[in-house]
């Protein structure tokens, strides 16, 4: 289909207008206008034609339910491999990649509340497999943010970014190259998830 990206180049259309995947048409509109306003080149404060051809094409593809019914079937399978920085030799199991498996689980929690307030949570499993690490080996990790207030888990065991994680994030969003890496690129909808870039590491 002509609207939807190829393959390779897939982008996450649901990241990029910052919405969650169980939108409804209502919503999609209603958040494409606003930031179509804000992204128009005509807008001299805020105007930025590749966001706004991104959107453009964002919005072709999810208020159109047969193309958008095709475009979910590829984000599941897309949704369902981990994302390359997470398979990198940073954050192998051990005590090497403690640290920044602490910063990976903020980043993606961060990310979930952010896109879906009604699901804000992710499970150990979807941890799991997005960060392509068991769970022994985050167990650790999730303790600690959790002993430092950064993470909580909810009644049914998912993990939630709390208000002093997201500050903890936005602070050192400029400060720590991972972070500001995933979520910049989550903010286009490109987080890659084949090959891995190389990203400086930053612990936490």
């Amino acid at each position: 289909m002509a609207d939807e990206p190829q393959e390779n180049g897939f982008v996450d259309f649901y990241e990029l207008m910052q919405i969650s995947p169980n939108a409804e048409q209502e919503t999609i509109q209603r958040v494409y206008r606003m930031l179509a306003a804000r992204y128009h080149p005509d807008n001299a404060h805020t105007g930025d034609q590749q966001s706004f051809v991104k959107l453009n094409q964002a919005y072709r593809v999810l208020s159109r339910p047969e193309i958008r019914a095709e475009y979910d079937a590829k984000y599941q399978t897309q949704s369902n491999l981990p994302i390359s920085v997470f398979e990198m030799k940073e954050f192998a199991a051990g005590f090497d990649g403690e640290a920044n498996r602490r910063l990976g689980i903020l980043c993606l929690v961060y990310r979930t509340r952010r896109t879906s307030p009604e699901h804000p949570g992710l499970s150990i499993l979807e941890l799991e497999s997005t960060m392509s690490c068991p769970r022994e080996h985050l167990m650790f990790a999730i303790w600690y943010l959790k002993e430092h207030g950064l993470i909580k888990q909810d009644d049914n065991s998912n993990v939630v970014i709390t208000g002093d994680g997201v500050d903890y994030v936005e602070k050192n969003l400029e400060t720590h190259h991972i972070l500001n890496k995933l979520l910049r690129a989550a903010e286009h909808g490109t987080v890659p998830r084949s090959m891995a870039p190389d990203w400086e590491q930053e612990p936490l």
